[in-house]
């Protein structure tokens, strides 16, 4: 039996198979090659076959069609682009769309990557573009005698792993928020602030354009699902779209923070630029009459007044302390008139 290829490494592909396994019905499950799975059937009851398929592969939507009499609108949507989560029911038939956390390296959180899935209740085929960690995390459970036993455990399996991978993601948006708080009370540092707080905010609406969409199609899977979706599968995935629910609020918690503290950031700096302006302005005011006395004995139009009259030695000093006092003045009025 040859080796399973690695789910993230392209360059060990079996045709377009990533994963091949078939179900025990008892938490196990035993490898299979694509060749194996063509004309799969199962040998026991409970067998379900599943393939993690690289939907870039060419032929792959071919071989949706033929191989398992899939609509071609349907393989269409399974190996396109259009990626924005939703699910349906085509009579015993299951076909959804779901997004994960992008933990890819150098990628964004919040750049979620999509994964198609299909079902029948016999066969369960999830297909990608970009690598995801899910799928590897069920194969763990598979390899390891403790993972979903049928189809629809599989498919709730598949979608538990998806949610709770988003739940580190949005810790660490409420911890760095909560650390800006604190650096908020900090002087001198408030754009920097203001620009972070810019990106946690476009992170959580990216965030919330993929999971609200994600959150109605977990619960047209657990009302509209075939009746092989068997009533625990139905509780499960119920449990599933519940959580992902709390971190939609929390996300929703998240923004409005962020909008609080935007907004205060925002107020602080302007109460500070007011403030600076006011003491301008005063300054200004009370400088500007005494520029107009300054100004007025000291035109040119025959000396310093009282200079040159006998008896009028100190005309200078006496208009110096004239300014000295109306400047008093002034700031003796802004005071009682609380303009200072």
């Amino acid at each position: 039996m040859p080796a399973d290829p690695d789910p993230n490494d392209d360059a060990t592909h079996d045709g377009p198979l990533l994963i091949g396994r078939v179900l025990d019905g008892q938490g196990g499950a035993r490898a299979v090659s694509w060749e194996q799975a063509q004309g799969w059937s199962a040998r026991a009851p409970g067998e379900v076959l599943w393939l993690h398929l690289d939907r870039t592969v060419p032929g792959t939507d071919e071989w949706l069609m033929e191989e398992l009499g899939i609509p071609a609108p349907t393989a269409a949507l399974l190996t396109g682009d259009a990626t924005r989560p939703r699910a349906f029911r085509d009579g015993e038939v299951l076909v959804a769309t779901m997004r994960g956390i992008n933990f890819n390296p150098g990628a964004s959180p919040e750049d979620m990557r999509s994964m198609q899935l299909w079902s029948d209740g016999k066969r369960v085929l999830t297909l990608r573009r970009w690598p995801l960690q899910t799928p590897g995390d069920v194969l763990e459970e598979l390899d390891a005698g403790r993972g979903p036993r049928d189809a629809g455990a599989l498919i709730t399996d598949l979608a538990k792993h998806l949610v709770n991978r988003m739940s580190p993601v949005i810790v660490d948006l409420n911890d760095e928020l909560d650390q800006l708080e604190d650096a908020a009370f900090e002087p001198g540092n408030g754009e920097e602030l203001l620009r972070r707080i810019g990106v946690i905010r476009r992170s959580i609406l990216a965030l919330k354009r993929h999971m609200s969409p994600q959150h109605v199609a977990m619960e047209s899977i657990s009302r509209d699902a075939p009746a092989w979706f068997e009533p625990h599968d139905r509780r499960e995935i119920g449990e599933t779209t519940a959580l992902l629910r709390r971190f939609l609020d929390d996300l929703d918690v998240s923004k409005e923070s962020a909008v609080v503290l935007m907004d205060e950031l925002r107020a602080r700096a302007l109460a500070r630029s007011e403030k600076t302006n006011r003491r301008l302005t005063l300054v200004a005011t009370v400088f500007l009459p005494l520029s107009f006395l300054v100004g007025l004995f000291g035109i040119n139009v025959g000396g310093m007044p009282w200079a040159e009259i006998p008896g009028h030695p100190l005309g200078f000093w006496f208009v110096t302390m004239l300014c000295v006092t109306f400047g008093i003045v002034t700031v003796w009025l802004f005071r009682r008139w609380k303009w200072m």
